[in-house]
């Protein structure tokens, strides 16, 4: 999302308002509180007190700049979050297939543009499932889904069953030999991306760009003042 104010949806307030700040915040550490409450539709007391709850959940850093005004930065947990918030707003979002599909389509599109023909999937979604519809149009080999043990997903895709017409496996040494794999995770992707990355060459990974996945590390943010 390009902008703090995000489209209605089927999602509720407390998350909009939520990633509103997020991505306001993002965008600009010199956004104020007022710009916020404006961009977000709320008001200015509301958009203070999520705020400060974003602040005491660890998502956004306070530094207190010259004269009496405040920047604000998005801190690696912020960024997760942002991540994680977005893809729910995304899957409940009417545009979620369309965007999914030509994202899928492109990834692994790049992926026999390279000679990559053996793809795994990494995380039990709606976004596995249309990878898997767009694989069979193509002359991609989907050799599994690979459920990362740290993301709970309340019994779905684990390890050792089936998903979407896929062999589950928790740790990607124990699927078939593949080239590359297909971030598919809706729950926390930054996460999965971060546990595959550590144990694989990063530029086989592929993160459809709807998941806000970070490639690269977020730099330190100025300690907040007093």
């Amino acid at each position: 999302m390009a902008s703090g104010k995000i489209q209605s949806g089927p999602i509720d307030g407390d998350t909009e308002i939520t990633l509103g700040l997020l991505n306001a915040v993002q965008e600009s550490s010199a956004v104020t509180q007022r710009s916020m409450a404006n961009d977000l539709g709320i008001a200015l007391g509301l958009a203070n007190a999520y705020l400060k709850r974003c602040v005491r959940k660890g998502y956004i850093k306070v530094s207190q700049i010259p004269p009496n005004r405040y920047a604000y930065y998005l801190t690696p947990h912020g960024f997760s979050e942002k991540s994680r918030l977005t893809a729910e707003y995304l899957s409940s979002s009417f545009t979620f297939f369309r965007r999914a599909r030509a994202q899928c389509e492109a990834d692994l599109d790049r992926c026999t543009a390279r000679g990559w023909t053996r793809v795994a999937l990494a995380g039990a979604s709606e976004l596995a499932e249309i990878a898997t519809l767009c694989a069979a149009e193509r002359a991609v080999t989907l050799v599994g889904l690979i459920d990362p043990p740290h993301v709970d997903r309340r019994g779905e895709g684990r390890a050792g069953g089936r998903y979407a017409g896929l062999p589950v496996a928790d740790d990607p040494a124990s699927l078939e030999d593949h080239d590359a794999v297909l971030i598919t995770d809706l729950r926390d992707p930054q996460g999965v991306y971060e546990w595959l990355s550590a144990i694989m060459p990063d530029e086989r990974l592929m993160t459809p760009p709807l998941l806000g996945v970070r490639r690269d590390h977020p730099k330190p943010e100025p300690e907040a003042g007093p």
